[in-house]
């Protein structure tokens, strides 16, 4: 079982880690973590799933071009927390393919130069060991699970822009402290793609018609085992464990850990 997807008619990709099984027959209490893609189109008044919701706190995980050109429309009431888990890569002159997607498969001809032949997984896997390594990835992080822990915060959205890439790590990472097996998080972490590849279907659609690669478009949209491998190495690379990437590389303590258990299993 995988997180619950919530039929949301303005937000692509709305999923509650709520019921999503964990060790000892626990789950994630319901309705306290949940992850989407941008936030861009949200309308409470016309979408009843998720003003059901109550968000408290919307984090938000883009770029500054990313919520410049779709800015989040967040509920009456929420905070709006903006942590950029690629401004360090940005910085250095790297520019992810995560934060291009529409641009890309708007080119055949760049895409096919820039991702054909196996380049576009090569630079995903690197975007991914990123958000291990960096100081705003880690940033990024520490604020989620920090976020998590205060019951202050009320139900929480976390998002990027297709909520598969950065949101996908953010979901492991918190999954992975709850307590879930490592099948349970590959399962979550895959189970985004057929929303994501709905909600980029005309793109696909336009991109292969116009004589682009399906597999580069897939490795664009989509989401796949190498990638978040890719991460899960980088934390065993460099930590050893996930629990000491999360004390040691995001400086969250093991008390502010325990809050987070105790407020979202059950």
């Amino acid at each position: 079982m995988t997180a619950t997807a919530t039929p949301s008619t303005t937000v692509a990709n709305l999923r509650d880690l709520g019921g999503t099984p964990l060790s000892g027959g626990r789950t994630v209490r319901p309705g306290l973590v949940l992850r989407s893609g941008q936030l861009d189109r949200l309308d409470v008044d016309a979408d009843p799933a998720v003003a059901a919701l109550g968000l408290r706190t919307v984090i938000d995980f883009r770029t500054a071009a990313e919520r410049a050109d779709y800015p989040d429309r967040v509920p009456d009431g929420a905070r709006l927390l903006v942590q950029d888990v690629l401004a360090d890569m940005l910085s250095s002159g790297r520019i992810p393919a995560a934060t291009q997607l529409k641009d890309l498969l708007s080119d055949p001809a760049r895409a096919e130069e820039h991702l054909g032949a196996g380049k576009a997984q090569a630079l995903f896997q690197d975007t991914y060991r990123s958000f291990v390594r960096t100081n705003s990835g880690q940033a990024a992080y520490a604020v989620l699970l920090t976020e998590l822990a205060d019951p202050q915060a009320g139900p929480l959205l976390f998002h990027c822009t297709a909520g598969k890439d950065r949101t996908g790590w953010g979901a492991t990472v918190v999954l992975s402290l709850l307590g879930a097996d490592e099948d349970t998080l590959m399962a979550e972490y895959l189970s985004v793609n057929p929303a994501v590849k709905q909600a980029f279907a005309r793109l696909i659609e336009g991109f292969t018609m116009a004589g682009g690669d399906p597999e580069i478009a897939l490795a664009l949209i989509g989401v796949f085992p190498s990638y978040l491998e890719a991460a899960l190495d980088e934390v065993a690379l460099r930590y050893g464990s996930m629990e000491k990437y999360v004390r040691e590389g995001l400086g969250v303590s093991d008390q502010t850990v325990e809050a987070m258990r105790a407020r979202l299993v059950v």
